[in-house]
């Protein structure tokens, strides 16, 4: 047979070998692009063409779906704005087609004055059609549809995409290959993600607009509907409305006609049986009418579930599992906050060995990020003395970072920023609270509240699991990541918190006051461990060196004192610098202390030696910031004379300076892949700029 592929066609099949279509008299194409033959009309796009199942002959004959653009629209601007929006889709396909559970992108091109985007062909069937066919799920098959899905979204929401039409038809259940009957439950990986042509690419200009509402009535939050705006909690609304419909066999569009969005309020009436607690407060979260009371982002979900995972067979444990190896590794670590729970629920359904399974895994993570830890922070020289190095005629590293984006919205001074360890998360002061920001997108993902004065210092642990915020009232606060939640305050300083740093094995928090004096901390248990007296001024800054051997401090008494971690004493003051000192950061080999000061210059220290290197100068207002490059070839200080200025640690020369800020900086942080620089200060803005080849 033959498919007409004028749009407009009732009745599109021919026999082969026909020229022109038996209907409507439009030649017929027997082969698209001299590649893909047309089998059969899959869907029509409501007056903007039609979506076709073909074969590509190129591929023997496998088969693909093929979305055709002929838009039935009246002015120059609305067919404009079809076909750019049908060519974002294919751009979106081609980005994230390289997930395992999105179509991939097979060609895109124009004929005949149509548009075509060709994609990969997903068998099985969506997840309406296996409701109709099921009439509904339990929790348990619902929690693997969680477990599934929620990676996908975290995927596409960190590549700043929302999908913006989450709903049954668009989840497909891939068929597997030893049956021709599609699998219902226990089939981790096999749901597919499809319809990439309502997704928004999500962008600080696009969050402020009001735009046209797109997505599904029923499924889409209020925002969507109402304002055209769309956040990946928009998606995790949709996903939960999906999981409640498939749970219920109740259609959301029909309560959402009904009621509006008040049925969210009361969506438990309308289950068939109970459920866990914890997995209704899971589902009820999803379905939170107010966005600031939902969910954030995937990896939120994914924590809670986890946590809260009670496994009752065998496929819902090997669907854990699989997600396990799936995680990354700062997720693995939260993960592993209820291996407890999975060892104990597996030891009563005789599972000892899946639990194994699971922990080897997780295992083998933690194993992988510490030999990558381990050679970052190995020297890149067997040269037993660093000044041998620095008089070496060596190349100065490129230094290519440009200005890709600025984020208001500050109340305040931005006095400390900090990159989460898998550079996807971004943290700053904002007064008295924290604001968590996608690294990706820009968006506010989260507001810490709870101190009672400015926050003065912000820093992530070294798994990412927990932040640290140190604030003029005098208080530490540690937060879960994971669920927002503060674990505990420390209150021992009797002046404000201006610095605060980890031990590189995550166990100590080490704080700087201005009560002239360092505090080091239990993280496991809040206690003090002890307290380093020595500065006759303010303490501003502190840094472990990457052994955990050495503490160093920086004081407004212009001084730079190291301390012995395991003792408490100190080993040694470093002396040279004529104004307050107000930072301090180790090289990722641990040889190199760089130090910057009032006095408008940086100066880079021998630490077995105690000797200066060399002083940086150049800035021509005070340094507040200094942080190395994770390969430690630059260094990057930030000043009151509201530049970045970027260093070359081997030779010292200034490679670049970085200008946008209209006011001083106070903060300077390096990505763990050293490809983005944030800077933030009195300005109110925070400035994230990008490494280029």
């Amino acid at each position: 047979m033959i498919c007409c592929l004028n749009p407009d066609c009732s009745n599109p099949l021919n026999p082969n070998g026909k020229k022109l279509c038996r209907t409507c008299n439009t030649p017929l194409v027997p082969l698209l692009r001299n590649r893909f033959r047309i089998i059969q009309v899959l869907s029509d796009e409501g007056g903007f063409g039609r979506t076709y199942l073909a074969e590509d002959i190129d591929k023997l004959n496998e088969r693909c779906v093929i979305k055709q653009l002929a838009p039935r629209v009246q002015g120059t601007w609305a067919l404009n704005k079809a076909i750019e929006l049908f060519e974002k889709e294919a751009q979106r396909l081609q980005e994230l087609g390289a997930h395992p559970q999105i179509p991939t992108l097979l060609a895109y091109f124009e004929q005949d004055n149509y548009l075509y985007l060709v994609q990969q062909f997903i068998d099985g069937q969506n997840l309406f059609m296996e409701l109709q066919q099921k009439k509904k799920y339990n929790p348990s098959e619902i929690k693997e549809i969680l477990l599934d899905l929620l990676p996908v979204l975290k995927f596409i929401h960190e590549q700043g995409v929302i999908h913006r039409d989450i709903k049954p038809q668009n989840i497909i259940r891939r068929r597997t290959s030893f049956s021709s009957k599609t699998v219902v439950s226990g089939t981790s990986g096999n749901l597919v993600l499809i319809d990439f042509g309502s997704a928004k690419q999500l962008t600080a200009k696009a969050q402020m607009k009001v735009g046209t509402s797109i997505g599904s009535q029923g499924y889409s939050p209020i925002e969507q509907i109402r304002d055209g705006a769309a956040y990946p909690a928009s998606d995790l609304f949709s996903l939960g409305v999906t999981c409640f419909h498939l749970l219920t066999g109740v259609s959301p569009f029909q309560l959402w006609t009904e009621y509006g969005y008040s049925w969210v309020n009361d969506w438990q009436q309308y289950l068939k049986s109970p459920m866990s607690r914890e997995f209704t407060q899971i589902l009820g979260k999803l379905l939170h009418k107010d966005i600031e009371h939902r969910y954030k982002s995937a990896h939120e979900v994914l924590a809670d579930l986890f946590l809260t995972q009670q496994p009752q067979s065998k496929s819902t444990v090997l669907t854990a599992i699989k997600h396990i190896k799936k995680l990354s590794t700062t997720q693995l670590l939260t993960v592993s906050k209820s291996h407890l729970v999975l060892r104990n629920s597996l030891l009563a359904a005789g599972a000892i060995i899946l639990f194994g399974t699971a922990e080897f895994w997780y295992q083998q993570f933690r194993h992988l990020e510490m030999r990558i830890s381990a050679s970052l922070s190995q020297s890149n020289s067997s040269a037993a003395n660093r000044e041998a190095i620095f008089n070496q005629h060596t190349q100065d590293p490129l230094g290519n970072f440009s200005l890709a984006s600025t984020v208001r919205g500050y109340t305040s001074s931005i006095l400390s920023i900090a990159i989460s360890p898998d550079g996807n998360t971004i943290a700053s002061n904002n007064n008295d609270t924290i604001k968590l920001l996608s690294l990706v997108t820009g968006q506010e993902i989260f507001t810490f509240s709870g101190h009672s004065n400015i926050v003065n210092f912000i820093s992530f642990s070294p798994d990412g699991q927990i932040l640290v915020s140190g604030s003029e009232d005098r208080t530490i606060k540690i937060w879960n990541l994971a669920t927002g939640q503060q674990i505990r305050t420390l209150e021992r300083h009797t002046k404000p918190i201006h610095a605060l740093a980890f031990s590189h094995d995550g166990r100590i928090l080490a704080d700087a006051s201005n009560d002239n004096t360092v505090k080091l901390w239990n993280l496991a248990t809040g206690d003090e461990i002890r307290t380093l007296t020595g500065h006759s001024h303010w303490v501003r800054s502190v840094a472990f060196s990457p052994n955990n051997k050495i503490l160093a401090s920086g004081s407004f008494d212009k001084t730079i004192k190291l301390w012995n971690l395991a003792t408490g004493q100190q080993i040694r003051t470093l002396e040279g610098h004529s104004g307050k000192v107000t930072s301090v950061a180790f090289s990722p080999d641990g040889k190199i202390l760089a130090s910057g000061s009032f006095d408008k210059t940086i100066k880079l220290w021998n630490l077995a030696t105690g000797q200066q290197i060399r002083t940086l100068e150049g800035h021509s207002g005070k340094v507040t910031s200094v942080a190395f490059s994770p390969d430690g070839k630059i260094l990057a200080s930030g000043s009151f004379d509201k530049t970045v200025k970027l260093w070359s640690v081997v030779t010292g020369r200034q490679i670049r300076t970085l200008e946008g800020h209209s006011n001083g900086i106070q903060s300077v942080s390096f990505s763990s892949d050293g490809k983005t620089l944030v800077s933030g200060g009195d300005d109110r803005t925070m400035k994230i700029w990008q490494a280029s080849l």
